[in-house]
């Protein structure tokens, strides 16, 4: 991947505790010209000063950091750096871990066991506005969003269909709303499937598939696609 011509690379600040693994990564990204290492930190009090002083766009924050856990040092780094994305790069699949970050405001959990390839495009992705999840762990997001869901809405808040005494809920109405071509695209969404891989699949460009998607979001009423997913399984759409 090449960065746009006249576009400033995105600036990253790499946090892990293991000096070999900041190495490697920054070697790694480097290899993408859209995206700069500006530093490094080994634990959570170094990268709050690294994150004041750069600024950085995207923090790459590991979780099991000495002293105070990734999870923990977020309000802390957003406060350092308003404007920076963090994404969680760790070895927990540990669902606690993925709600905490997420509740957090992290842009996104990745697992270190993932291809650099895709975790170049998560950052580029992330930088833009989306929110990744490693597909391993988007089962245990979806069970976790379940679990903590509120109950229904009373039966006099929706609506009977007519000439019956069914209850419509107004998540069965948002459903009802969604078009085939949008269906089929949320069930993309519910398999943690990228716009590419969805355009790829149904023949359409990703671009397409982008708008589809602000539609299907603005229709559930929902902001992010990891919402849009736990309300698919829901529905039975899986």
């Amino acid at each position: 991947m090449t960065n746009p011509l006249n576009h400033a690379p995105i600036r990253i600040l790499v946090v892990d505790d293991h000096t070999l693994f900041r190495r490697g990564l920054t070697a790694l990204l480097a290899r993408d010209a859209g995206l700069s290492v500006v530093g490094d930190a080994a634990d959570a009090g170094e990268a709050l000063r690294k994150a004041k002083e750069l600024q950085p766009d995207v923090i790459l924050l590991d979780n099991h950091l000495p002293g105070v856990n990734g999870v923990d040092a977020l309000p802390s780094l957003f406060e350092a750096a308003p404007d920076a994305c963090i994404l969680m790069l760790t070895v927990s699949e540990d669902e606690d871990d993925l709600a905490a970050a997420l509740h957090g405001g992290a842009s996104g959990y990745l697992l270190k066991t993932m291809e650099g390839d895709a975790l170049t495009a998560a950052i580029h992705k992330a930088f833009h506005g989306d929110s990744i999840i490693a597909p391993e762990m988007m089962g245990k997001l979806i069970a976790a969003y379940k679990t903590a869901a509120p109950k229904p809405e009373p039966a006099n808040s929706a609506i009977s269909s007519a000439g019956s005494d069914k209850v419509i809920s107004p998540v069965e109405q948002a459903m009802a709303s969604l078009s085939p071509r949008e269906l089929d695209i949320l069930r993309g969404i519910a398999r943690g499937d990228s716009n590419k891989e969805i355009a790829r699949e149904h023949g359409i460009v990703e671009t397409t598939v982008k708008i589809h998607v602000q539609h299907i979001l603005r229709k559930l009423g929902v902001s992010s696609r990891v919402h849009a997913a736990v309300i698919a399984s829901e529905q039975g759409l899986l």
